[in-house]
């Protein structure tokens, strides 16, 4: 699993599709995205914010 809060510190929900971006992008070593693959995002965030999503990479 990728982590990113030892250098972007915890952004709440946002931390999701702000990985997701640096993993497609290329910029997290040893992590890719491939097309046709099946992505589950799951978070809950501050004030009991709760957001889930199911993406195919196209």
């Amino acid at each position: 699993m990728p982590m990113t809060i030892s250098w972007l510190g915890n952004s709440s929900v946002a931390t999701l599709p702000t990985l997701f971006d640096l993993v497609a992008k290329g910029n997290i070593e040893g992590h890719e995205i491939t097309r046709g693959t099946h992505i589950l995002f799951a978070a809950m965030g501050a004030g009991v914010n709760m957001n889930a999503l199911v993406y195919k990479v196209p």
